[in-house]
């Protein structure tokens, strides 16, 4: 064999090797894209569906808890971020949102606003069977909903400083969850 087809054959393998390594890189970049795509999309969202909500003058966020703790979402909000969901348990996306919403609850101050999901010993019952660990304040006549305009569930807003620095609506991914706590 001579030196010539030596190379040829080193340099077909080179190709060979390097194909897989190629076709891997352009999935990433492909995910990459469609990530950066998502993101502008859903911040895209988050404007138009919040442009309704008025950003001065805002209703009071207080309740009781199921567990009996009062909560102020202004006083709350005073050191760190707060979460604050609306969620009710007739909810089909609530059904994959909350689990986020739940490892969020391990990380940063977390309330939910159950609405209309029915009287407190079945809302208890429901967050244990599912294992959700997040304050939950049961607005079973949306009075709390009602005050802040909620019509759609998910519905997740950030506050810091007693203001509204996040708004969005749908399916939010933990992900999601978590770069608006970060970035507020």
């Amino acid at each position: 064999m001579s030196d010539q087809d030596k190379d040829n054959d080193k340099n077909k393998l080179d190709t060979v090797a390097l194909t897989p390594l190629r076709r891997a890189f352009g999935w990433l970049k492909q995910i990459a894209l469609f990530m950066l795509f998502s993101i502008v999309i859903t911040g895209v969202m988050d404007i138009w569906r919040g442009k309704d909500i008025s950003r001065d003058n805002l209703p009071d966020i207080k309740g009781m808890t199921l567990s009996g703790t009062d909560i102020d979402i202004d006083a709350l909000s005073q050191d760190q971020a707060v979460l604050v969901y609306f969620w009710g348990i007739w909810c089909p996306v609530c059904n994959f949102v909350s689990p986020a919403v739940d490892t969020m609850a391990s990380m940063y101050p977390v309330v939910t606003v159950a609405m209309n999901s029915g009287p407190d010993d079945k809302m208890v019952k429901y967050l244990q069977h599912k294992g959700y660990e997040f304050e939950t304040i049961n607005d079973s006549n949306n009075d709390i909903a009602r005050d802040w305009s909620v019509q759609l569930t998910p519905t997740l807003m950030v506050f810091k400083d007693g203001e509204l620095k996040y708004y969005t609506t749908g399916f939010t991914s933990l992900p999601g969850m978590w770069w608006r706590m970060l970035l507020s």
